[in-house]
């Protein structure tokens, strides 16, 4: 299939996708809002999970991932800010008025728009993002369980980007060849290393969210985040009670030995930036 093809097709299943996430009424079919919040973090770190909870308060509208937004982003993460803007900001606004979206304001959360915050913030100033942030270890666990980087994996997501070992647009470019050799355990933890270095390191405001402290807390962390995105506090503090909290800690009964090993080598000092780990 061509590229606009490929793009058209990708923003009618976006689409459907959108359609039924919000009732249909005069809002949906009002002026677009722009004052989206960008929900942003390593997969595996909570992003669906906020952006579902986001996206069911009044007046919202949880968009997902959007499919042609999430494909275009390894080429939107080469270009300058300026010209990534505008074609981010196109895509975007097609694939809103496409699915009705309307004056409901846009949650977005896919992940890797933490490679071009600078871009998002310049196509939509009014813009929020939110940082969900997990301590590496368990998210490396939960992605060896979903093996979309293990090596031999075959097949792509739904905006059509491959699995398996095969370097991404995020990996250092000294490094690409190192990428596919390396243990599926330490590609998990270059990622969840990668995503929130670019997050962190974004010349853009940023709200942090932790994972641990959203299921220890979830009236805390609704709150800051209701001050911070001029949202109702009760509705998102009952959306965010929801949480799992299972998983939390999940690595010391799933990663050991050489995984574990290899995951504190390639992650070890962020973990200990973040605190995750004591210094020593």
């Amino acid at each position: 299939m061509t590229g606009p093809l490929r793009a058209a097709e990708l923003q009618l299943r976006a689409a459907r996708r959108i359609l039924p996430r919000a009732p249909l009424s005069r809002r949906r079919f009002g002026a677009l809002d722009d004052r989206f919040v960008f929900v942003v973090g390593s997969p595996r770190s909570g992003t669906s999970f906020l952006g579902r909870s986001l996206g069911s308060l009044p007046g919202f509208i949880d968009l997902g991932e959007v499919a042609p937004f999430k494909a275009a982003i390894p080429e939107l993460a080469r270009l300058d800010a300026e010209e990534g803007s505008r074609r981010l900001r196109r895509v975007l606004t097609r694939a809103r008025r496409l699915a009705l979206v309307g004056s409901l304001r846009p949650v977005e959360q896919t992940p890797e728009t933490a490679f071009v915050l600078a871009a998002a913030l310049e196509a939509f100033p009014e813009a929020r993002v939110v940082h969900a942030v997990r301590d590496g270890r368990d998210v490396a666990s939960s992605l060896l369980e979903r093996g979309w980087l293990r090596a031999g994996r075959g097949g792509g997501d739904d905006a059509g980007l491959p699995f398996g070992p095969g370097a991404r647009f995020w990996v250092e470019p000294e490094r690409e060849d190192e990428f596919a050799g390396v243990s599926d355990a330490r590609r998990a933890a270059w990622a969840w290393r990668r995503y929130v270095g670019a997050v962190r390191s974004a010349p853009v405001p940023v709200v942090e969210i932790r994972y641990e402290r959203l299921v220890g807390d979830p009236g805390a962390v609704a709150a800051e985040l209701a001050a911070a995105l001029d949202v109702p506090e009760g509705p998102l503090a009952e959306a965010l009670r929801h949480a799992h909290g299972a998983s939390v800690g999940r690595h010391a009964r799933d990663l050991e030995g050489q995984d574990l090993a290899d995951v504190l080598a390639e992650a070890g000092d962020r973990l200990r930036e973040l605190g995750y780990l004591q210094s020593v």
